[in-house]
Parts: structure tokens; sequence; C-alpha cells
């Protein structure tokens, strides 16, 4: 997460999604959908997001023909098990702005994308690979009065892990019991992102004092395995994630409110400090104010005139007290008059950053109830398309008077599911 400390810092994430929460994933990726309530996204510029593996079909055919070829395995997993994964790599917007923009993101996310399919186990497990190039940074965008995007690569994938099916008891073959009868790529997101145990220079387990190994966290290896990959493809001037982040766990939308609370910080900030400025400058006027000269003691002196002449005469120590008086006036004059200048720029700043705190305020709360409506919209979508499909199903069974293959039980369900 940006810390404006001058340091640019790689994040890599991981959300695991079930089949229910795909097809909103690839609407959002592959830019699907007619709208989108992120106003940070420009349609205008969708054409320079970049795939550097591009779905040959939705994310849940893919999946099912990998399934039906042999690829992945889903034997033994629950209905809402996570059948997939999603990697989002990023470093903040000014590491691509002072770096040249689009192109170098383009050759940096190239690389990064052979990292993911390192990460991955191969590129076969892949679904789709896209940068995006078209989510604008609002607060680079308004300081530097010109558009400047964030570029972040989505990589969305089929998490598996290697298992081996071992011949049961039940085999004819007494001999085979126990030994190897097939390995399998098996989906299983929580065997996926195990933690593992934590190493010393010399590749040892490092042991608590209880004997139990030290145990990384799956999201802390993904960070090292991120940031080491592209250190060693050349990009020697950016630092791994700050550890313990709360960055690791955030979802996509999460991640976007934190930099605009951030921002909003930043901010309120920035307004504490000009209100602090002001009331010095105040104070400070009013201090000369007080020191101000007497103007009643210089109305007091009294000039004698010379004969014969239209000039007036004044003793020495008036004439002193009076010549004081004016350089001190003179110079009073000139401290007040920048002083004032001072205060007025500071309160005209003030009235600005409040008003920025007021607006990025109002879109906080947009964003915080965007996040909660979004969910129930999916789903109510989801539900009807799946109740569309049922009738199709019951319609295609009535046709071919197929019902008395399928369970009493079975039918009470599905009567069931409609009056629902």
């Amino acid at each position: 997460m940006a810390r404006n400390d001058g340091i640019d810092r790689t994040s890599a994430r991981n959300v695991n999604l079930t089949a229910a929460k795909i097809g909103n994933a690839q609407r959002h990726n592959e830019r699907e959908k007619e709208s989108y309530t992120n106003p940070d996204i420009i349609p205008e510029h969708t054409p320079q997001n970049i795939h550097f593996k591009k779905p040959t079909a939705g994310y849940a055919e893919m999946f099912a023909q990998m399934e039906k070829d042999g690829v992945i395995s889903t034997r033994g997993l629950k209905s809402d098990a996570n059948l997939y994964g999603e990697l989002i790599f990023d470093v903040n917007s000014a590491y691509f702005y002072n770096h040249g923009g689009y192109e170098f993101a383009k050759r940096f996310y190239e690389d990064a994308y052979k990292a993911a399919i390192e990460i991955v186990g191969g590129e076969q497990y892949i679904l789709s690979a896209v940068m995006h190039a078209d989510e604008r940074n609002r607060a680079m965008s308004e300081a530097l009065g010109q558009d400047v995007f964030h570029y972040h690569l989505h990589v969305v994938y089929v998490p598996v892990v290697e298992k081996q099916i071992l011949w049961s008891k039940r085999c004819k073959d007494k001999s085979l019991v126990g030994t190897v009868k097939e390995t399998i790529m098996q989906v299983s997101s929580s065997k996926k992102w195990l933690s593992k145990p934590a190493l010393d220079e010399q590749g040892a387990p490092i042991l608590q004092k209880n004997g139990k190994p030290v145990l990384r966290k799956s999201y802390s290896v993904l960070q090292d395995d991120f940031f080491r990959a592209m250190r060693n493809a050349g990009y020697a001037d950016v630092e791994r994630g700050e550890r313990g982040s709360s960055e690791e766990h955030l979802t996509v939308t999460q991640f976007k409110v934190e930099r605009e609370q951030e921002r909003l910080e930043q901010l309120t900030a920035q307004t504490q400090q000009k209100e602090q400025q002001a009331a010095s400058l105040e104070k400070k006027i009013e201090k000369i104010q007080k020191q101000q000269i007497a103007v009643q003691e210089v109305e007091q002196i009294e000039p004698h005139a010379v004969p014969f002449s239209s000039k007036v005469m004044l003793d020495r120590s008036e004439y002193e007290n009076l010549a004081a008086a004016a350089k001190k006036f003179y110079v009073q004059e000139r401290k007040e008059s920048k002083l004032q200048k001072a205060l007025d720029a500071a309160m005209k700043m003030i009235s600005e950053l409040k008003a920025k705190v007021a607006a990025l305020t109002a879109e906080l709360a947009e964003y915080k109830s965007v996040r909660g409506q979004l969910r129930t919209v999916d789903l109510e979508k989801e539900n009807g398309e799946l109740r569309g499909k049922l009738r199709k199903y019951e319609d295609v069974i009535s046709r071919h008077n197929l019902w008395s293959y399928f369970s009493q039980h079975r039918r009470s369900e599905i009567d069931r599911g409609e009056s629902r």
C-alpha cells in the first residue's frame, strides 16, 4: 500500500473464488459489463488493456473442458468449494509514471506474468491474464493536472496440487494394494496455499521452543516469490511489500476502499497543518498590533514656529522620538501587510482542502455502500439465470418422458425450488 515515503513496493494478492463468483470476476476482468460503478474506469482506454493470455471461452466453460480432458480433477470437492484463484499483481502508480508509463508497464507485467506461471505451477492452469490500463488514478491525475492510470495485472487460474491415488484393498491383485494407481492434479485452494516451514540460511527448518517448525503464511510466501521474480528480471528499484500488511489479504474492492481512505487521511492532515499555520500567522499579527506605537503620544508633540520662516522647530528629544516612531511604523506596516497576505493564502488553501475532504468523504461512503450492494445484485442475477436453466432442463425431461428415471426425492427438491 502506498505510504508516501518515496519507496516503490511490489504487491501480490490472491483471491479465492467459487463457481458462483467466477462470472462476476470474468465480467470485470474482460470488461464485459455495459457500465461500471467504479468511476475511475475510463471505457475509451479499455482497448489499451493487454492480454498476456486471452481466454478461449468463458472461465467456467474453460474449467469444464479442462476437467473433461483430464487436465484437472474435482474428485471429492464440495459444491461450494473454491475452484478458482485470482492473482492481482501491483505496484504504486508513481513507479510506472516515473519510468515512462504505458510501455514500461507492459514490459513489467509481461515479466510478472512469467512469475505467475511459476507460482501457479504451469501456464496450462491459467485461464486469463490481463493488464488493466483503463483505471485512472484520481489523486495523481488531480495533483499533476493530467490523466495518470493505475496499471495492474489480473491472473485467473485453477489452483491444483499433485495427488497420488493408491490401489485400495478392494483391488483383486493384492500385490498392488497401497501402490500408486494414478497421479491426478487435484483442484484444491486450501492445499495450494498451505503455510510453509520457514528456513534458515542453511536451508534447515526454523523451530519454535516446543520443537515445532515456524510456519510462513502462504500470502507472505506469495509476496516473497513475486518480489524475488521481479528483482531477478532486472527491476532493482522496487522493494517488497511491507510484511504483515493487511494488503496481502484484501479483495480488489476492499483494496480500492483502503486507497481512498488513505487519500482522505492525507487531505485531512494537510487541512490540519494549514489551520495550524493560519493560527500561527494570526498570533504574529496580533503580536505586531500590540507592539504598535501609541499614536496619541506622537500627537502630543508640539512644534514651535521659527520667526520670519514657514518652518517649525522641535526639541531634540521630541525629534528623536518622532523619527523613531516613523521608522517603527513603516517597518510594522510592511510586516503586517506580508503576514496578512500569507494568512489570506492559508485561509484559501484551507477552504479548498475542506471541500476536497467533504467530496472524498462522500465518495468513500459511496464506495462502501456499493461494496455491500454488489454481492446482492450479482446473487439475484445468478439465481435468475439458474432458475431459467432449471426450467429448460425440466422442459427437455418432460418432452422426452424421462421423469421415470428420476427419484421421487429429486422431483420433490425441484418442486420446492420452483416454489421459491
